[in-house]
């Protein structure tokens, strides 16, 4: 902050390798700083959305939709599935940032491309439960359950779908500038965006197919 302050932008820099490395190098940590910035706010955002989650369920209208054989989530087996895509989609971004720190192009850009298939064929797993559910009765407003599992969703499929615009926008500049000095300081931290977004995904996954019971416990111990 104080180097900022300090700085003379009248004052010509000098050109040179030594001027664009500190540039870039400025670059770098802004982009990691708006990004933890950013994973800040969703995280107290899907915090906030789960105290609301645990105080609801101790009303008696809340029916869980996982425990008992016939609800829709005691079986998960389709979770899992959308599971698993998301986690190919992480490790494939991991890979973008190794291949282009080894100078791979073709292995960046594959690995970019592997990474936003299964992120949108989880996307896809996503839509496709909502279906079910409703064709089973299971509707937004029939049961205060429901009503989370559209939101917690939802919301997460909704930034899932912004990192893919980002994850989009990087990989064009790389075919602008034909840097991947740069493509592999911007993938790597879209690869920690999708580590994350997997984290929180675990977590709603587990709270969402928990029992009545699981959650009543998990309330009690959170003084609800």
């Amino acid at each position: 902050m104080f180097r900022t302050l300090s700085e003379k932008p009248w004052i010509p820099h000098p050109a040179g390798s030594e001027f664009l490395a500190k540039n870039y190098q400025k670059e770098i940590f802004i982009g990691r700083t708006a990004l933890r910035f950013f994973i800040s706010v969703v995280s107290v955002i899907f915090f906030l959305f789960t105290i609301t989650f645990l105080t609801r369920s101790q009303f008696p209208d809340f029916q869980a939709l996982a425990g008992e054989p016939w609800q829709p989530l005691s079986d998960a087996s389709h979770l899992w599935l959308n599971t698993g895509a998301l986690l190919i989609s992480s490790i494939a971004l991991h890979w973008a940032h190794v291949s282009a720190r080894k100078n791979q192009l073709n292995g960046a850009i594959a690995s970019v491309m592997i990474g936003a298939f299964f992120a949108l064929l989880f996307l896809l797993g996503q839509i496709l439960v909502w279906k079910q559910l409703i064709e089973l009765g299971y509707y937004v407003a029939s049961n205060p359950a429901n009503s989370y599992f559209y939101l917690y969703t939802s919301v997460h499929g909704l930034h899932l779908l912004g990192g893919l615009f980002a994850l989009a926008y990087v990989t064009l500049q790389l075919m602008k500038k034909n840097s991947l000095v740069t493509f592999s300081s911007s993938v790597r931290l879209c690869a920690v965006y999708w580590h994350f977004l997997l984290i929180l995904w675990l977590f709603l996954f587990a709270l969402l197919t928990s029992s009545t019971d699981t959650i009543n416990i998990i309330a009690q111990l959170c003084g609800f």
